[in-house]
């Protein structure tokens, strides 16, 4: 197993969080529940019809010990969730919507966070991104100081020596402008730097190297380090670079010699999500790196997104990683911003 993920597996364990698992029709999200609580990583609640979950469990063989498994059709959850809603949007929703969203098991699992009964949830692997964004983003928010929620994908690549990395935003913001684009980037530096301990170097990427081309594109990118840099004066920020200068230390001698980030980047961020998405699937697809993600940041607590294409292990993996970025994430809950774009 990948030494950072070693290192957050042992956090987990340490104290472990209240985890609400969102899809318990599927047994993908039924065998990692039970993987999870056997492990100690999480304590595991599981939302869904529970003769359906029941079934689903038999089927993928997996026990459920130490999992607690809460109908969504309880009444106590449906009204409990309908309180939450009606706190969080007001009017804004009809009676009927309302009632829908309320019986929905994505929506109880952010109730809960929104109430304290739980510290995150997971949900996505039949869900879209659109779904777990605005049941985060109503009943949980954005944290104090956050203007949007963002995403990041941790990159864990193989070699003679593992290279770790954090690639943002790669699933929900699709062009971001310079000032979300800098909050991208310190989000991104802070996750890094709790999820490895290690210090984030941060590179805001382009198709130019310090000024060797001119177009707004790549001015975009410069305000952002610009507003960055002002924001975040503790952290090594550097751009706009290309990726070979970022992570190369022979190139970077060359494209940008006296940078401080330049060659040994391990927080990428990317100018908008058509180059974050496809970048992180190269990283994944060609390289044989693994991807966790997308890893939700900006909220003020912790859900985090699944690709619909997760196996078992990966939710058990992202799940761990919720987590663990949970136990830094305990402003109050609060009222977001629309949904973003699938990953």
């Amino acid at each position: 197993m990948s030494t950072v993920l070693e290192r957050i597996r042992r956090e987990a364990r340490l104290k472990p969080r209240r985890l609400v698992l969102a899809e318990g029709d599927d047994s993908r999200i039924v065998r990692a529940a039970d993987r999870l609580s056997r492990d100690r990583l999480a304590e595991v609640t599981l939302i869904a019809d529970r003769d359906v979950a029941r079934a689903t469990a038999r089927k993928a063989e997996a026990a459920l010990l130490g999992v607690r498994l809460e109908d969504a059709g309880d009444a106590a959850a449906i009204d409990a969730t309908r309180v939450a809603l009606r706190a969080a949007r007001g009017e804004r929703l009809t009676p009927a919507d309302a009632d829908r969203y309320a019986r929905d098991p994505v929506f109880q699992a952010a109730a809960r966070v929104r109430d304290g009964r739980a510290d995150c949830f997971v949900a996505g692997a039949s869900r879209t991104t659109a779904d777990v964004l605005r049941a985060a983003l109503w009943l949980i928010g954005t944290a104090p100081g956050v203007s949007l929620v963002s995403s990041f994908f941790l990159m864990v690549v193989p070699g003679a020596s593992e290279r770790v990395f954090v690639f943002a935003d790669c699933g929900v913001v699709p062009d971001p402008n310079p000032a979300q684009l800098a909050e991208i980037g310190c989000l991104a530096a802070d996750s890094f730097e709790r999820l490895t301990g290690d210090v984030p170097h941060t590179a805001f990427l382009s198709f130019s190297t310090r000024g060797s081309a001119e177009h707004p594109r790549v001015a975009r990118v410069r305000e952002a380090l610009a507003l960055a840099r002002v924001r975040r004066p503790d952290r090594h920020f550097d751009g706009e670079l290309q990726l070979d200068a970022a992570v190369d230390p022979a190139v970077a001698r060359k494209k940008a010699p006296d940078s401080a980030v330049a060659g040994h980047a391990n927080v990428l961020i990317f100018p908008d999500l058509d180059a974050g998405n496809i970048g992180y699937k190269l990283v994944q697809r060609l390289g044989g790196a693994q991807a966790f993600g997308p890893i939700l940041m900006g909220l003020a607590r912790q859900a985090n997104d699944l690709s619909r294409g997760c196996s078992a292990e990966d939710v058990v993996e992202v799940a761990t990683i919720a987590c663990a970025l949970s136990a830094a994430n305990r402003a109050p809950a609060g009222t977001g911003a629309a949904p973003g774009a699938r990953s």
